[in-house]
């Protein structure tokens, strides 16, 4: 789904080019804090920060110019003048991020899962619930310190030794927890948005399985329920994603600037703001864009996970009984 993201934002990047915003000439650090900005990119499963140094740091296919009417449009354009491997720029930081990440989860969800399922002794609807949230829970927690070093990477230009010295008078001053800033935000969406995912998804491939006649969830009900449970999490976890994207671009531009950056405000009194400036459409904007991509992100990702579980059962199946 890198695509959808990377159309969107060159959408964006058009109506509001940071080559209007920054300086054309390149400034020493912490000279015009104003020439520094932060974009989020976003693949409808994780959120990374990406940093603009005076127009010379952004990746070149947020630069790159376009006059695109449309999604459609984009979509063509880029694929005629760039290239078709244009729409899966910035994959690779994603990646970084994201297998790591997804292991964790994955495999926390799963073991958690099954240890509540053995020591409740009966199916309970609210097993899924409480694995998902934890699993992504401690993903959230592991990534954290990873995503706040990358931006600071990405920022101040900094080489792996400069970068451990950064990290240790940071400690030093503010403690271990400086490395989780941001992890509060973070939280607040993914982990209601586990929780409500898992407990839609098991609930929704029981209830296909059971109109098909299936003993077992085949790849097209686990791909269908994933992106019926995945649109609904999106959905009602929404206001608090848009809490979120505000908390990161704060976050980030602290990390760019730390002088000038103002101290981000509450959870709470951040959607209160934003609900007296734009209502209740303020709190929901972006649906749209985070519906399509979320559902196939989670359609896609739930199904090959499933898929590959039940692929390597039988193969370890098959290698048991050529053992005996």
């Amino acid at each position: 789904v890198t695509p959808l993201d990377v159309v969107k934002i060159r959408l964006q990047a058009q109506r509001t080019p940071f080559s209007k915003v920054l300086a054309a000439q390149s400034v020493p650090w912490g000279a015009q804090p104003a020439t520094w900005k932060c974009f989020l990119y976003c693949n409808g499963l994780m959120d990374h920060l990406y940093v603009c140094q005076n127009g010379n740091g952004c990746t070149a296919w947020y630069k790159a110019p376009g006059h695109f009417t449309g999604t459609l449009d984009a979509f063509v354009k880029i694929t005629r003048y760039e290239g078709i491997r244009s729409l899966w720029s910035g994959l690779p930081p994603t990646l970084v991020m994201a297998v790591p990440a997804t292991v964790i989860y994955f495999t926390t969800y799963d073991q958690l899962r099954d240890y509540l399922h053995a020591r409740m002794g009966s199916w309970n609807h609210y097993i899924p619930l409480l694995a998902g949230a934890l699993a992504r829970l401690g993903a959230v927690t592991v990534i954290s310190p990873l995503e706040l070093i990358r931006t600071k990477m990405q920022s101040q230009q900094l080489s792996y030794r400069e970068l451990r010295v950064c990290i240790q008078s940071a400690v030093a001053q503010d403690g271990w927890l400086s490395l989780w800033r941001g992890w509060g935000p973070t939280v607040l969406r993914d982990v209601p948005f586990s929780a409500l995912y898992w407990f839609n998804y098991e609930l929704v491939r029981t209830w296909l399985c059971r109109q098909a006649w299936l003993d077992g969830a085949t790849f097209m009900v686990s791909f269908a329920s994933g992106a019926i449970s995945g649109t609904v999490a999106a959905v009602l976890t929404l206001p608090f994603d848009v809490v979120k994207t505000q908390r990161q671009i704060e976050l980030g531009d602290s990390e760019v600037h730390p002088v000038t950056a103002s101290k981000p405000s509450s959870t709470w009194l951040l959607m209160q703001r934003i609900h007296a400036e734009s209502g209740t459409r303020g709190l929901f904007a972006g649906f749209l864009p985070r519906v399509i991509k979320v559902a196939p992100a989670c359609a896609i990702m739930i199904s090959t996970y499933e898929f590959g579980k039940s692929f390597f059962q039988k193969l370890n199946q098959e290698q048991q009984l050529r053992g005996l």
